[in-house]
């Protein structure tokens, strides 16, 4: 097991992504973070404290679980979300940036996608991702990356948030 990132490196790559989505943005108005299940919704929550530091302004957020919409689904009992008024005017015409934990075949991304385009018509969709490990099989990419760490098939990087876990840190177990 390695070590690829800690706490003090996971807090400063957070606050770059923050500056980075605000300034490819010009700014928080009509931007919508959706965070993805489970560590995507804290590593999301994580970038609006962020963006209220920097702008003063509070960017809304919307859990996302893109289950429902993947195409390797084996439980066929999943029910399909139930869509808020307030989320769907979160995301119409709003500026949304995804985020997850990380991405490796964009499969996740994809569903999520899918999920959004039922939540309403988004302005535009930007990726944000703490890691991009590669090995894509769909043809997706992030607009924000926390750190790019190429792998191998099969390895694994694992993401502890304190949200969860008992500590920060991002670790690549071979």
């Amino acid at each position: 097991m390695i070590q690829l990132l800690d706490e003090s490196t996971i807090n400063r790559t957070l606050t770059r992504i923050a500056y980075e989505i605000l300034e490819k943005n010009n700014g928080a108005e009509s931007i919508t973070l959706v965070g993805i299940k489970t560590r995507g919704e804290f590593i999301a929550r994580r970038i609006q404290e962020r963006i209220k530091k920097i702008e003063g302004k509070d960017v809304p957020l919307i859990v996302l679980d893109p289950s429902f919409y993947r195409d390797d689904r084996i439980d066929q009992s999943i029910e399909p979300p139930v869509i808020s008024a307030e989320a769907s005017r979160l995301v119409n015409n709003h500026r949304v940036i995804l985020v997850d934990d990380v991405l490796f075949t964009g499969r996740t991304i994809r569903a999520a996608m899918d999920a959004l385009i039922d939540y309403g018509r988004p302005e535009k969709i930007w990726l944000a991702t703490l890691i991009d490990r590669g090995h894509r099989e769909l043809p997706i990419r992030p607009d924000f990356i926390g750190k790019n760490i190429p792998t191998a098939k099969n390895e694994h990087v694992q993401v502890e948030l304190i949200e969860t876990d008992t500590t920060d840190q991002v670790t690549l177990i071979k």
